[in-house]
């Protein structure tokens, strides 16, 4: 399997999230090769600020595994991480993270700044960007314009 695989099924999560409204955004966590836990955003339907796809993905692994520590994981992600989510991918211990699309306004893996590879944390993980990143981004880009053309019919 390879990334591109990987960040197919982080692709059909967004799908998921799409479908019931939220920001397409899928996650996906490989240990040893193989998917552990899959996951998207639900900060609309949950309504709460935390519910973003990779915090989601990670506390399902953490269940599999039984641990707070996914140190043999994957982390793949439609969209690069914000700064909440890149905090608790390094308090999570996972050491290889793969994103697709950048985002200019909310991106802490390379965008604003890279939490994920500064050195002064006790814990970095490795970052492969861009991976299918014109399908992840285009996702978004749909998802927005459709909002905003139902904003607009409604006025």
């Amino acid at each position: 399997m390879d990334d591109q695989y990987y960040m197919e099924l982080a692709i059909a999560e967004a799908l998921k999230a799409e479908q019931l409204g939220e920001v397409p955004i899928g996650a996906v966590i490989v240990h040893n090769e193989k998917v552990i836990a899959t996951g998207f955003n639900l900060r609309e339907s949950l309504q709460t600020t935390a519910s973003h796809a990779e915090l989601v993905v990670i506390d399902k692994a953490n269940q599999i595994i039984g641990s707070w520590r996914l140190e043999d994981c994957t982390l793949y992600v439609t969209l690069e991480p914000c700064p909440m989510c890149a905090g608790a991918i390094l308090q999570s211990r996972i050491p290889r993270v793969v994103f697709g699309a950048y985002d200019s306004k909310a991106g802490c893996v390379g965008s604003l700044m890279n939490l994920l590879e500064d050195n002064r944390f006790n814990h970095i993980a490795t970052v492969q960007s861009g991976v299918l990143e014109q399908e992840c981004g285009q996702l978004l880009t749909n998802f927005f314009k459709n909002l905003r053309g139902k904003r607009k019919s409604k006025e």
